[in-house]
């Protein structure tokens, strides 16, 4: 699957029941309600892993956000999505766990808008990070006091999804590990 701007995507009613399929940026200038998913992946020590969107990307370029976030494709089941992206964008292999969903809408960009039923997903990862310089141009650990304090301070920095998603995706991971031990 491309993660090119001429990949199609699942629109999706507020319950994301899919009601149709469209191209990824008609989707996003129509502001069309459409499926995605961001993982959030954090080392032994709780720390978010970051990744600095490539300034080429069609919108949000040169911002930092969660360590992947994309759409799964038609016929494309959620998880396979994850693990696939996870290794295209971040050359990582891992397990995420899904954690929470939620609908936002943000302009991003000139006539361009993200509206998104989006699956979060969360998982621990300690091993290298091997990105894909055509979608991400930087990547960093993050813990996340210091996560909060930039978003007070620098949020014009963090895509749009990532100041709503963030603190409830640690919370999530928190909780999961707690569970762990």
């Amino acid at each position: 699957m491309s993660s090119g701007t001429d990949q199609m995507v699942i629109l999706v009613d507020r319950q994301d029941r899919q009601i149709g399929i469209a191209g990824k940026m008609q989707a996003h200038r129509d502001a069309a309600l459409h499926r995605a998913f961001s993982v959030f992946l954090f080392d032994g020590r709780g720390r978010f892993l970051l990744q600095r969107r490539a300034a080429g990307k069609y919108h949000s370029g040169g911002l930092w956000t969660n360590t992947c976030c994309s759409h799964p494709g038609p016929d494309e089941p959620l998880e396979e999505a994850v693990r696939n992206r996870l290794c295209e964008e971040m050359g990582i292999r891992c397990e995420a766990t899904r954690a929470f969903d939620f609908i936002y809408r943000a302009q991003v960009g000139e006539g361009i808008y993200e509206h998104e039923f989006d699956h979060v997903f969360v998982g621990r990862y300690d091993g290298a990070v091997e990105p894909n310089e055509e979608e991400v141009m930087d990547w960093r650990w993050m813990d996340a006091a210091q996560v909060e304090v930039e978003l007070a301070v620098n949020g014009e920095c963090y895509t749009a999804w990532f100041g709503l998603a963030a603190v409830p995706a640690a919370e999530h991971y928190n909780l999961l590990r707690s569970r762990a031990t």
